[in-house]
């Protein structure tokens, strides 16, 4: 009999905020760095090619003492039948025991740490002085991305969204960010108001969707891609000097977001050599013999812990290749669990 924890989507939001979880994601990077976690193999399945798919990620965190997984689904017909095309479930175990802590959903948490790892990207490998975001992909991430950089980085002054197949609902998106911006800050209202008024400054820019893909990256301090595209949108002959690029939506063999020719000569960091050279935007570089693994500056945990320099001038052009790996999710999970039970907050049942 082992009992153990659920928590819901909506227990999830009440106990995350995404200072807190750029911390963690943080923590998940040195740890992997000092070899106090590791990655297992991942998983990857298509029920129905370009239709349904399923992977699962997973992990042990010695310095935590955990292990589990998270197990996303995509269905894409989910939708015409009122259900949500992405469905996650993270579970994690003690790794003293085997015994399980805790299950839960994994859609908001995957939006959180996704979001915490495009901003620690720009965080750690933009210019100080960066004033202008572009971020390409106007999906469910984008709030997320938007609010971890602004978190991260005290310059912006405009971000611009960009959509490849719909100005419409880039428009719609910047219409709309602010509110959700504004969701995504609410905890700070009553956790830490001098952080809240502070953030509440740096949200109120200049939010603009685009047509002109090149004119935006020729103008972009930091680009941040989130999207499931196959083929690049952005180019090489248009990003300047001094521009830093966290990709994030390349997680699966295949995908690709950026001219697979600004790895040449860019100072290139990832959360995962073996994940970012197999399914990560450096998959398409590296198969083509552009890129090496010992070209790769280092995993981003070497670069918070400051083993090696990211940036070495204002000229250079830096990418974080973000595929996501488990560590996240469970550290993630793990403070969850640990803020649920202060809280009195869950099920508790048993196996």
């Amino acid at each position: 009999m082992f009992p153990f924890k659920v928590l819901n989507q909506e227990n999830i939001k009440e106990l995350l905020d995404m200072r807190t979880v750029i911390e963690l994601v943080e923590r998940a990077y040195t740890l992997k760095e000092k070899e106090e976690a590791s990655l297992f193999p991942m998983v990857f399945h298509e029920f129905v090619p370009g239709k349904a798919d399923m992977d699962i990620k997973s992990g042990e965190l010695v310095g935590a003492n955990i292990f589990g997984l998270k197990l996303v689904s995509w269905f894409g017909d989910n939708p015409s039948k009122n259900l949500p095309a992405v469905v996650g479930t993270v579970l994690v175990l003690d790794s003293r025991t085997g015994a399980p802590l805790g299950i839960m959903s994994g859609e908001f948490i995957t939006m959180m740490r996704t979001g915490a790892a495009g901003g620690i990207g720009a965080k750690y490998l933009a210019r100080k002085a960066s004033e202008h975001l572009v971020l390409v992909g106007s999906g469910h991430l984008g709030p997320y991305q938007i609010i971890a950089t602004l978190m991260s980085m005290e310059n912006i002054k405009k971000v611009t969204v960009y959509n490849a197949n719909s100005f419409e609902h880039a428009n719609d998106f910047c219409k709309s960010i602010k509110d959700k911006l504004l969701e995504l800050l609410a905890p700070y209202n009553d956790l830490d108001q001098e952080f809240y008024d502070q953030m509440l400054q740096r949200i109120d820019i200049s939010f603009e969707a685009t047509q002109d893909i090149q004119q935006a990256t020729e103008q972009a301090d930091i680009i941040i891609t989130a999207t499931p595209a196959r083929k690049p949108i952005i180019k090489k002959e248009w990003v300047k000097p001094g521009t830093h690029i966290s990709c994030i939506g390349a997680d699966m063999e295949g995908k690709q977001e950026i001219d697979e020719n600004l790895f040449v000569n860019a100072r290139v960091f990832v959360d995962d050599v073996g994940q970012a050279i197999s399914v990560g935007e450096t998959e398409v570089p590296y198969k083509k013999g552009l890129i090496a693994t010992n070209q790769i500056e280092e995993e981003i945990g070497s670069l918070i812990l400051g083993k090696v320099a990211g940036r070495v001038s204002n000229e250079d052009i830096t990418i974080f290749d973000s595929t996501g790996i488990s560590l996240q999710d469970l550290l993630t999970a793990n403070y969850l669990l640990e803020q649920a039970t202060e809280k009195k907050l869950g099920l508790i049942t048993t196996l």
